[in-house]
């Protein structure tokens, strides 16, 4: 009885690990299409298949300038940003245990979005100075929020609340600064502050490859230790781990990578939201599934920023208005839905 007790519990790990690899596998491909397709349309159109031949070497000339200078380096930006948000919403709502634990709704990127206002409104800032305080923000309200929810340890639900309030804060300060602003800073700010893909340049992807070199080896040494905190604090305690220094660990690494990609394309809402939890429905995990989150989050990005750009004729919009279109029906349908069991998770 015993033995087939354990070969139903081995035949349904392989199936779910046979899923989540077809999964990934899926998403790889359609993330590819959808780079490729955004790579071939602008005011001078290309072919997809010269697209591919040109990301391989064998494009000619005027092809290859218009894919690899003027668009590759936005669209590998908006890649590398839905990834880092997209891992980042896995390891914070994967720590909580709660679907609302991610960097812009627990006040992560409200704070880097505040330091940024500051930097463009009061301090007359741009570029990688506006970047670098957008990062600093991001990591102090971080820090804060941590030290706040400490009580003999951290409780999800203590840090999620405080995170919030503490984005309000933010808010509030964002909204001060815009108020006391001339009217074309405060437009600049605006456009910042709605997440934004254009004029990015290779040295934005050169900081986020920087970025995932440092990061994500120490988040797959640490993939195992977010895993057991997943079982709770008490059982955690039990498997000897050390959970205070794996969970502070882990919001490190989740608030660097939500930080990086604030820098890189402003607070982009709801990637970082909503990737996690359709990843875990794709492959019926009950683990972090992080390279899914990861792909789905660039997927959802590089999707939003193809609609942006092309759907709606002559405008091109920020990549936030999209995302935020997408992401925010889904909150109301989450808190609607935790409403109705009576769960304020």
């Amino acid at each position: 009885m015993r033995a087939e007790a354990v070969q139903v519990v081995a035949r349904a790990r392989v199936v779910r690990q046979t899923r989540s690899l077809v999964v990934i596998g899926v998403l790889a491909v359609v993330m590819f299409a959808v780079f490729c397709v955004s790579l071939s349309l602008g005011d001078f159109k290309i072919p997809v298949v010269d697209v591919v031949k040109t990301l391989f070497g064998g494009g000619d000339h005027a092809t290859e300038f218009i894919v690899n200078k003027l668009r590759l380096p936005r669209a590998l930006t908006g890649l590398l940003v839905g990834a880092a948000l997209g891992l980042s919403g896995a390891i914070f709502q994967n720590i909580a245990r709660n679907p609302l634990a991610s960097p812009d709704i627990i006040g992560v990127t409200y704070g880097a979005s505040a330091f940024a206002v500051f930097a463009i409104v009061t301090l007359g800032l741009t570029g990688v100075a506006v970047s670098a305080l957008a990062i600093l923000g991001a990591v102090l309200t971080a820090f804060l929020m941590y030290v706040l929810a400490w009580r003999h340890g951290v409780s999800s639900y203590r840090l999620i609340l405080i995170g919030i309030g503490l984005g309000a804060i933010a808010t509030s300060i964002t909204s001060y600064l815009l108020t006391k602003a001339r009217v074309e800073i405060a437009q600049q700010a605006l456009v910042w502050l709605t997440g934004s893909l254009n004029g990015r340049d290779w040295e934005n992807v050169r900081s986020l490859a920087i970025t995932f070199v440092v990061l994500v080896p120490c988040m797959v040494f640490l993939a195992q230790q977010l895993r057991i905190l997943q079982l709770g604090d008490e059982t955690a305690y039990g498997l000897g781990l050390r959970v205070e220094a794996s969970r502070l660990g882990l919001i490190v690494i989740a608030v660097l990578l939500a930080a990086v990609a604030t820098a890189a394309a402003g607070p982009i809402g709801f990637v970082a939201f909503v990737a996690p939890p359709i990843a875990r429905r794709l492959t019926r995990s009950p683990g972090p599934a992080m390279i899914t989150s990861g792909l789905l989050g660039a997927l959802v990005v590089s999707v939003s920023d193809l609609v942006a750009q092309h759907a709606f004729g002559d405008t091109q919009l920020p990549v936030g208005v999209v995302t935020g279109v997408v992401g925010a029906p889904y909150l109301m349908f989450l808190l609607a839905r935790a409403n109705r069991v009576g769960s304020g998770g």
